[in-house]
């Protein structure tokens, strides 16, 4: 399950980069190619084979066993809920998932839903969606979505939407109001069930430095 000898990881572009490479350097983990990688999406250390992917791409890496760990937020493993083993809470990239509609449309979309039994929701997330409303027992059909989630509501392609958020200011801005929160998210260390059995010392080992790191990060901001 190694490249070499070395631990094949993938790590996300985008709003994780900075904290996974902030981590794995707290953290002991010869990371410094990782500060600017520029066009290179594997990068290899004399330990550790990087994989540098888009975040919603990691879940699969892992899984189908391109990599053997992986750094990735919750929400977009809960997601693809493919078959991953979670190690860590890695307490940073915190978010959360929640449902939101346009400011002033509580009233509307109530008697909208009475009238016809079924919600209309935008989102990126359908997995998550759907189980949040049926656990509710409200009937919904889904706007699968990739991008400006927050348009739907203000264009009437939905009543409502299911986005990630970490501080609601784009939701505000854009005039809609959170309903209620699904659930939380962080920064997650995964790693593939395969490689667990085949090389447990060396990845519980990661898996602890970094739970340790996590630890100290969080302790050193408060």
């Amino acid at each position: 399950m190694t490249d070499r000898g070395r631990l094949r990881m993938a790590v996300p572009k985008g709003a994780l980069a900075p904290g996974t490479l902030a981590l794995l350097r707290e953290a002991g983990v010869d990371a410094g190619a990782l500060a600017d990688p520029g066009r290179l999406l594997i990068l290899d250390t004399a330990d550790i084979r990087f994989i540098v992917g888009k975040p919603t791409d990691i879940p699969a890496y892992v899984a189908y066993g391109a990599a053997d760990v992986a750094i990735a937020g919750a929400d977009v493993l809960v997601e693809a809920g493919l078959d991953v083993v979670e190690l860590a809470d890695l307490r940073f990239g915190a978010c959360r998932f929640v449902v939101a509609e346009r400011e002033g449309a509580q009233q509307a979309n109530r008697e909208s839903y009475r009238r016809l039994g079924v919600m209309r929701v935008a989102t990126k997330y359908p997995r998550v969606t759907e189980t949040h409303f049926a656990a509710l027992g409200i009937q919904i059909e889904i706007v699968k979505l990739n991008g400006n989630v927050e348009l739907a509501p203000l264009l009437g392609l939905a009543e409502r939407i299911v986005d990630i958020t970490a501080t609601g200011t784009t939701l505000r801005e854009n005039r809609l109001r959170i309903v209620e929160e699904v659930s939380a998210s962080t920064a997650r260390f995964v790693a593939n069930p395969v490689s667990v059995r085949m090389d447990s010392v060396r990845i519980m080992d990661l898996a602890d430095r970094l739970e340790r790191a996590a630890a100290r990060i969080e302790e050193g901001a408060a």
